[in-house]
């Protein structure tokens, strides 16, 4: 039987729906979400029904719930939604709709939202054009896109994807902001503005959310440990602080309009 990438996800985002709760392993996800909301404030209406692609625990989805109409939190993996749901629920949340769902080729009709968001999902699926695409068929005109995701710096050495990928075997490819915004214009919509964050976090909490096996995790603490002694570039750029080894991702955030 043929695994699919898609099957890589499920498994992988399965073991590891119970540690995006914890704001110990999930301290990228958590920290950058005000930022992210305060990113796309000027877009949030009480109007708007929005959509989020590949929401995961939906955590997006329920910081702004009370700023929106309706939101759907869609996402391939079931056990990321019932993760999202129970948080939902203890929040009283009751306009916030959980389907899981593919974000290369999504169950809507054309024209259907008002605002359609994807956080940390073009890195991680095999198509990330079908993605934005997608993004744009099913935005009204006018409609606000918004991406953030981890991207790939300009000049970078090394090959962060290996590393990312033995960390995790559903990780796709780092896009390059430049390659993000190549793609929002080939789907017909229009980037307005950007923002880039470097963020350095502690390797051992990030090894632990993905629930990496042992072989591997030695392996990615062993290149990176090498690098810091003046070996080869990882693409992790590494370092160390208070005696722990340390690592920076680059997220963009985007705000693109639909045609």
């Amino acid at each position: 039987m043929t695994v699919t990438h898609g099957d890589k996800v499920v498994r992988e985002f399965s073991k590891q729906a119970a540690g995006f709760s914890d704001p110990r392993l999930n301290v990228a996800f958590t920290r950058h979400l005000d930022d992210l909301v305060r990113f796309m404030d000027p877009e949030l209406d009480l109007d708007d029904n929005v959509l989020e692609i590949a929401a995961g625990t939906a955590i997006v989805s329920l910081a702004i719930a009370h700023r929106v109409r309706h939101v759907t939190a869609l996402d391939l993996t079931p056990a990321m939604l019932a993760e999202g749901k129970r948080e939902a629920d203890r929040r009283g949340l009751t306009n916030v709709t959980f389907t899981e769902g593919d974000a290369t080729a999504l169950p809507y009709l054309d024209r259907s939202f008002t605002l359609v968001v994807t956080r940390f999902s073009l890195h991680q699926v095999a198509a990330p054009e079908a993605v934005v695409r997608e993004m744009a068929r099913v935005s009204r005109p006018g409609a606000a896109l918004i991406i953030a995701d981890l991207v790939r710096p300009d000049g970078l050495e090394g090959d962060p994807d290996r590393i990312e990928r033995l960390r995790d075997p559903s990780h796709g490819t780092m896009l390059t902001e430049a390659q993000i915004a190549g793609l929002v214009t080939e789907a017909g919509a229009e980037v307005k503005r950007s923002r880039r964050i470097d963020f350095t976090r502690p390797l051992e909490p990030w090894l632990e959310l993905s629930r990496t096996p042992a072989d591997a995790a030695a392996r990615i603490r062993g290149e990176l440990e090498e690098e810091l002694a003046g070996g080869p570039a990882t693409g992790m750029r590494p370092s160390r602080e208070n005696g722990e080894l340390h690592f920076t991702h680059s997220y963009l955030f985007q705000h693109a309009v639909a045609g």
